[in-house]
Formats: structure tokens, sequence, C-alpha cells
């Protein structure tokens, strides 16, 4: 801000004050539980001393959860991301009254959080000492910030790229097939789904101990698959020449497998 700025909101005051957080390496499980997570912020508001008015916790299917705690001094907010680990969070007050740093502490040790970062913190509603709210909002500090993708296809597309790969990992499975019969159709369904093959392709099946492995090998890429009845959880590590959107795959794969929930890992392959 420049000096003329400064000196410009001498006197001024903030209606509202709001800070992002950014929380990384998360408890997925917990992520994917409206439930779970809705509990974690209330305990959050009450530690950071603020005051409760109700909240509202909304799953997403096949997985994502969005919630709002609102209290007396404005509102915290989630959405996040199982499959990533990440939740993206926004605390707001309009009092002096409640603690950030309490706040973010309760939240981070209820998703078990890895690393989270502030990236923002910003006055909301400037007034100024003649009573007039400023036209001044300072929404972007760092010019590195802007212009980011927001879809995977974008991104593959400025990199130029040559393939994508995603590895997969879902729990809480219901539906897990054990026999090779029952795996080679599965894997069939998910390279009809990528469209991995014209052909007849490849077919590998490993029948192990505890865990049950597959690798389909098509024209155009290959899905390796492992199972493991005892914990319900499959991996799934997916590669294709030229694009396909991850997501949509990983949904598909949680109804395939009747899954609760799910993480992901994508690479763009230049």
């Amino acid at each position: 801000m420049s000096e003329t700025a400064k000196d410009h909101l001498s006197g001024a005051i903030a209606l509202g004050r709001q800070m992002t957080v950014e929380f990384y390496d998360c408890a997925a499980d917990i992520l994917a539980d409206a439930k779970r997570l809705e509990e974690v912020f209330l305990t959050a508001a009450q530690r950071s001393g603020a005051h409760v008015v109700n909240s509202t916790f909304h799953s997403f299917e096949p997985q994502g959860v969005s919630g709002v705690v609102v209290i007396s001094e404005s509102h915290f907010a989630v959405h996040a991301w199982p499959e990533h680990d990440y939740a993206a969070v926004d605390l707001f007050t309009c009092g002096s009254g409640v603690d950030f740093t309490a706040a973010v502490k309760a939240l981070a040790e209820g998703m078990n959080s890895g690393q989270w970062i502030i990236s923002s913190m910003v006055n909301r509603g400037i007034l100024h000492e003649s009573g007039q709210i400023e036209r001044l909002v300072p929404v972007v500090e760092n010019e590195r910030n802007c212009g980011l993708q927001l879809s995977w296809k974008e991104r593959f597309d400025r990199s130029a790229a040559r393939a994508i790969s995603t590895c997969i990992d879902l729990y809480n499975c219901k539906k897990l097939p054990v026999k090779e019969e029952e795996c080679r159709k599965t894997a069939g369904e998910l390279s009809d789904k990528l469209s991995l093959t014209s052909g007849k392709g490849k077919w590998v099946f490993i029948s192990g101990e505890r865990e049950n492995g597959f690798t389909f090998c098509g024209d155009t890429g290959r899905i390796s698959g492992t199972i493991n009845p005892e914990s319900g959880a499959v991996s799934l590590d997916i590669f294709k020449d030229g694009f396909f959107d991850p997501r949509p795959v990983a949904e598909f794969a949680m109804t395939v497998f009747e899954g609760g929930y799910y993480r992901m890992q994508v690479q763009i392959r230049q």
C-alpha cells in the first residue's frame, strides 16, 4: 500500500476481518465425513471464543463436504477435498473477541493436518473516519496468484502434455472382486470408461494371500489394480496416452467398488 493510501485510511476501521487457510495432509476419512467435520468446526469455534448460532454441513456424491458454522461474529466455512487430503477454510469475524490462532490450531488438530498455511488476511468493509464505506478491498496481494488453471484439461493443454497418469485409492469398499473373472469384468468396465483400447488388450491376474492384483494393457494405456478384501481398500494406477479427466474416472470407480471415499494423485506427463 502506498503512503498516500495509508494517509487516506488514517483513522479508518474495518467492519470485519477475513482469514483464509489452506490445510494440507489432512485425514481423508475425516474430510469425507460431514458429521465429524462439523464437530471439528464447532469445537474450533468454541475454542476461539466465538458464539455459535447454527451450523450446516453437506456431503456431496460421491464425496466432498461443504459446511458453515454461523457465529454471532460472522462465520467459519470449509470445503474439503478428501481425495487430495486438503481443506479450504474461511474464517470471518466482525468482532475482536474471536481468536483466529486458537481456531486454526483446533482445526489443524481436528482434521489431523500435517501442514497449514494462512493464505490471506483481509480487512473487509473499510469504514472511513467520515463514516463512508471505502470502495477498497485488497483482493489480490501477489500477481503470481492470478491465472491459475481450474481444470485438468486446461493444464494438460497448456503443458503440451502427451499423457496423464492417476493414482486412485478407494476406501471402505463394499463391492470387492476377488476371483479372476470378477476382476477381468471390473477392469473391462474401467477400460471402457477410459476408452483405453480398440482391440482385445492384454490381461494379467495375480492372486495373493492377502491381496489380489490385476493389470490390463490396452492400445492407448493401462490400468493396474490392487484389492485388499480385509481392509476394503482398492488401489488403482491408471496411465493413458492423451487426456482423460481424472475426477469422473475416480467417481466412476467409486460406483464400481461402492467405495466410501477416495484419494487421488494426478501427474501430467510430458
